[in-house]
């Protein structure tokens, strides 16, 4: 869903950023209402967007929607829930850059039209929106926002005349990019994942209903039974009680965003059969079997880096400890007023227990280092509460690449990994020293039977991209 090559103002993010989170729920009784339901789904899904939030339901063949800026309980409050309500919902959480957050871009996007109403609540990016909203203004659609998302929308919308089924077919079959899609009508949810499974899916179930998720978190999170992943390449129809599916896409080879695991996704989710947790704590094992080194303690950066910190701690014999306190309230930096006070941000965001670190050798573990300002600061706090020694081990491979998926990366440039090799690195941070895990790994780490991306690893992408953006 992205929103074009925008800047950040300012100081732009150190971490990698989802795009957004998708979450539905039909149901089969025509008296039930569904939104308060969406809604606790979408506050599990708070982590993969915190700019807006949305929620389109269907009732008496028409379809409403309400969304805001801000954290789902920001935009939804009980004044807010009571305006919609339905037997079937979709809700959307976003994370988007500096340069387009507003309204315009918060979804779900909703098109009404003769045959009827859709809302479409959308995760990943188009690789080709571009042309796509070109052909379909040249044929007199109008566009509200900058977001690729609404280009889906008004695409089925244009090619609904042709029935449900025949509309999702031919829109999915025209665009090219990573995609979950939750899609809502007035007599149906409708689930699609792209044919390389780059952004997750997943299909629960619930007592006389249906979800789906972007992550299965959420279907924990309203009391339901996790069900599947949506394959590669597949359309969910649910409808009228029964779950039709279908394939729309020839045989591809599955490429799961790699760093759902390594960083985006809740550790309580399941993803196309990987435990998330699971996998974390085996990247640190693997870590201590590629790189120990000699310490007294090893601790992880909040939160990505604690369950590979417990791995790594369990095979070296290293005592895990706190170590780093991390603020759950401090916004992203890069978007305080002034360059001051995004300094302020980033020095609050993390704190150390000086008596768990004073006088020891230290082992850190985060996740990835994306432009250095983060790890520069976490090895400058821990030397000044004491440590004596500050190594720097790290879940994933260098980051040299831009995402073309959904992912919020920076230019290649400003990957610091990019223009320097691990020893100078090392040397930039001021750890002792610094080891990344390898893309085999990696790749054990995730223990699963699908593929995965590792295009900003390795720069080779499971779909042609041209350019160079900023943003996905």
């Amino acid at each position: 869903m992205t929103d074009g090559n925008a800047d950040h103002n300012g100081c732009p993010p150190d971490k990698l950023h989802e795009e957004c989170g998708v979450f539905g729920i039909f149901a089969n009784s025509e008296n039930q209402n569904v939104v308060p339901l969406v809604y606790y789904g979408l506050l599990s899904l708070q982590h993969r967007g915190q700019e807006s939030s949305g929620i389109a339901a269907a009732k008496n063949g028409t379809v409403e929607v309400r969304k805001g800026m801000g954290l789902v309980d920001e935009v939804f409050g009980h004044a807010e829930l009571d305006q919609i309500e339905g037997p079937a919902a979709i809700g959307h959480v976003r994370y988007s850059t500096a340069g387009s957050s507003s309204i315009e871009n918060a979804q779900p996007f909703v098109n009404r039209f003769k045959q009827g109403a859709i809302a479409v609540a959308h995760n990943g990016t188009l690789t080709n929106a571009d042309v796509v909203r070109e052909l379909l203004e040249d044929a007199g659609v109008g566009f509200s926002s900058s977001s690729d998302s609404e280009v889906i929308v008004n695409l089925i919308a244009k090619n609904y005349k042709k029935g449900l089924e025949k509309a999702l077919t031919d829109t999915i079959k025209f665009i090219k990019g990573s995609y979950a899609l939750a899609v809502l009508t007035d007599s149906a949810l409708i689930g699609a994942r792209d044919p390389n499974g780059i952004r997750p899916l997943c299909l629960g179930k619930i007592k006389d209903g249906w979800v789906l998720a972007s992550e299965s978190c959420a279907i924990d999170a309203v009391g339901g039974e996790f069900v599947r992943d949506i394959e590669p390449g597949e359309v969910i129809i649910i409808s009228g009680g029964q779950v039709l599916s279908f394939s729309f896409s020839e045989k591809t080879r599955r490429a799961v965003c790699s760093f759902e695991y390594i960083y985006f996704a809740r550790p309580d989710s399941v993803i196309d059969g990987v435990d998330v947790y699971g996998s974390r704590v085996r990247a640190g094992e693997i870590l201590a079997r590629e790189s120990a080194v000699a310490a007294d303690l090893v601790v992880g950066v909040p939160d990505s880096g604690i369950p590979a910190a417990i791995g790594y701690g369990r095979a070296t014999g290293t005592p895990y400890g706190l170590g780093i306190v991390k603020s759950r309230y401090v916004g992203r930096t890069f978007i305080a007023p002034s360059q001051n006070m995004r300094e302020k941000n980033v020095m609050v965001k993390h704190n150390v227990i000086q008596s768990e670190v004073r006088d020891k050798r230290v082992v850190i573990i985060d996740d990835s280092i994306v432009r250095g300002t983060t790890s520069r600061r976490l090895v400058a706090i821990l030397r000044k509460a004491g440590a004596r020694e500050v190594h720097m081990r790290i879940c994933s491979p260098p980051v040299r690449f831009p995402c073309y998926f959904g992912i919020d990366t920076p230019h290649r440039k400003d990957l610091i990994s990019n223009a320097n090799n691990v020893h100078e690195l090392c040397k930039t941070i001021g750890a002792d020293s610094l080891a990344f895990i390898s893309t085999d790994g990696l790749l054990e780490s995730l223990d699963g039977d699908g593929g995965y991306c590792l295009g900003c690893f390795s720069g080779e992408y499971p779909i042609p991209v041209s350019g160079e953006t900023g943003s996905c």
